[in-house]
């Protein structure tokens, strides 16, 4: 059992702003890029390194502090699929620059429609969810399973949506699913100081440190399809752990379609 949440600290009002001003000029300009160089045969690997420029400056921009530990060293010629707490907007933008691995992010559709930015995610390979039409999770199955086919690792938040309360939410399937049908290993990670920096519902900042805790990975096939459930609660709790979170009361799973979850970087 992690700590119980903590009040998120004091906004400041300098962080706040220099934040905002990227949050527009920064995306401007490395979407921007990204659309511009989206054409070239190395799209992908330039899309990534773009990316992680962006994330690294909007970390900076914010005063967090990031820093990552690994419990075991993940090889960056190998493909994984990660699976991550998930407390605020900034939880990508966190991960990007310390992930070790060429990965993609699932993320809520919404955020494809955003002009420039959204494009830059559909040329950078990033995969879309759509919460509202679950029809179409077989779609971002296919692309999960596209990319890892391709080389890449994924990486999906299985809370589905941001923390309302800094607890561990219950966690969707589909994650797990992309992992058990791949055979490929499960990496579970933990933020912790993001709900401090901007907690859900609050639009300013405060700067303070931030860990992103990459746990050992984890064999699915060692529980194959039949123990599903209890690969979800070992996920789950190691995550907890990793997090120093509490985890909710309800159930480890929810009732997010079994094809994918809706596991995207809910804003």
């Amino acid at each position: 059992m992690g700590s119980p949440p903590k009040p998120p600290r004091r906004p400041s009002t300098f962080a706040t702003f220099t934040a905002t001003l990227y949050i527009f000029f920064g995306t401007l300009f490395f979407a921007g890029s990204a659309v511009v160089l989206g054409w070239l045969p190395a799209r992908r690997k330039i899309m990534l390194w773009l990316a992680r420029r962006w994330a690294r400056g909007l970390m900076l921009s914010a005063g967090a502090r990031l820093s990552a530990t690994f419990e075991a060293p993940l090889d960056s010629t190998k493909r994984y699929v990660l699976l991550a707490n998930h407390q605020s907007y900034m939880d990508i933008p966190a991960l990007l620059p310390v992930v070790p691995v060429k990965v993609r992010f699932a993320a809520k559709r919404s955020l494809f429609r955003i002009p420039i930015f959204g494009w830059s995610l559909l040329v950078g390979g990033f995969i879309p969810i759509d919460r509202d039409d679950k029809s179409k999770a077989g779609q971002a199955f296919q692309q999960a399973a596209s990319l890892l086919a391709d080389g890449e690792s994924v990486l999906f938040f299985p809370e589905g949506t941001r923390s309302h309360d800094g607890r561990l939410g219950p966690f969707a399937r589909g994650g797990f699913l992309v992992a058990l049908k791949s055979g490929l290993p499960i990496v579970p990670v933990g933020l912790r100081g993001l709900r401090d920096v901007q907690p859900r519902g609050r639009f300013a900042v405060s700067p303070g440190p931030v860990v992103a805790a990459f746990g050992t990975p984890i064999d699915p096939a060692a529980y194959g399809v039949r123990r599903r459930e209890e690969l979800m609660r070992d996920v789950r709790a190691k995550i907890a752990e990793l997090a120093d979170l509490e985890r909710s009361e309800e159930a480890g799973t929810s009732e997010a379609p079994a094809a994918i979850d809706p596991a995207g970087a809910s804003v």
